[in-house]
């Protein structure tokens, strides 16, 4: 019965996701507005957490400047949900002419050599459309790491989604596997990492002073990075105008099988925020990225072998 239910389900999101990617821009970035002022002006959405992440991330900025970046992320996040949708029916000349890429001649440079390459990327700008990355680049495997849905129908239809330009979703849990898989086969790939989501409490190793805050950070990805030696790229993203964005390639280390211990995740950071402090309306700081605390984490858990465990007495917290 269940299964039958999510089917359904599933028939009627496709179809409605369909028909509105069907819509021309100029309609969806009208029903963008209309969103804005719902979610902004009558929902509030997620206020309190925004509100939060930027005040402790700018500190330095008068509350009235925060509501024009506030307001900023809003408009963006709407347009950002049309454009997503959008993304079901977008043909190969729009997606080049929406979404460019600048430094891939030294990306397609170390493709050319064999080597395979890291490309770290951040909830920022339209992240969904870098998934067009197969048009830029030579010879290549572009595959993107991601976390998979609980309903396997809905994981289904995303899942077609990010691939329709020929890059491949690659579930978490089966990330290394994969990748060493495919580099098997002597073809150099393309690994998208977005690596700025807070980490559950057990998956804490490592801290880092981000937009002005200690802030816990995924290290899995550079633990793939360093043991398949992949190339360390940064993919800084901007938005050029409205519907409109260019991910500029930047490599960062080319040799990364001995760096120390949490340098990339270090490095990683520190490129994601000066591309935050230079568009901050477009990254999503609706995510409440800052939930989990140093105190909080050093009061409930204790690092025994490397290995995250709770303190004894303790029950566990989400």
């Amino acid at each position: 019965m269940k299964r039958a239910l999510n089917k359904t389900l599933y028939i009627i999101a496709y179809g409605f996701w369909y028909l509105v990617a069907l819509l021309p821009f100029p309609v969806l970035y009208l029903l963008s507005d209309g969103l804005y002022l719902l979610m902004s002006r009558v929902v509030k959405y997620r206020h309190k957490v925004i509100w939060t992440n930027l005040k402790n991330s700018f500190p330095e900025k008068p509350d009235d400047e925060l509501r024009q970046i506030e307001q900023g992320f809003y408009r963006w996040f709407c347009d950002y949900i049309v454009e997503t949708l959008k993304l079901m029916t977008m043909s190969k000349m729009q997606l080049m002419k929406r979404m460019t890429f600048t430094g891939t001649e030294e990306l397609n440079r170390v493709l050319s050599e064999g080597k395979s390459a890291a490309v770290y990327l951040g909830h920022l700008g339209n992240w969904e459309w870098i998934t067009s990355l197969p048009y830029w680049v030579n010879n290549t495997l572009c595959c993107q790491l991601y976390h998979s849905l609980e309903n396997e129908y809905f994981d289904r239809l995303f899942k077609f989604v990010r691939e329709r330009q020929g890059a491949l979703c690659i579930p978490m849990q089966e990330s290394l596997r994969k990748i060493i898989q495919f580099g098997r086969n002597g073809k150099p790939l393309v690994v998208g990492y977005i690596s700025d989501q807070a980490p559950f409490w057990w998956s804490i190793h490592h801290w880092v002073q981000f937009m002005n805050q200690e802030t816990p950070v995924l290290t899995g990805a550079e633990r793939i990075v360093k043991h398949t030696r992949q190339v360390f790229v940064y993919g800084d993203m901007t938005r050029t105008s409205r519907g409109h964005y260019n991910c500029e390639f930047r490599i960062i280390r080319e040799e990364t099988k001995g760096l120390p211990d949490y340098e990339i995740t270090d490095l990683y950071f520190q490129e994601l925020e000066k591309s935050i402090r230079h568009q901050p309306e477009i990254y999503l700081w609706s995510h409440n990225r800052w939930k989990r605390t140093r105190a909080r984490f050093d009061e409930y858990f204790e690092v025994i072998d490397g290995k995250v465990r709770l303190r004894e007495g303790k029950e566990m917290i989400y």
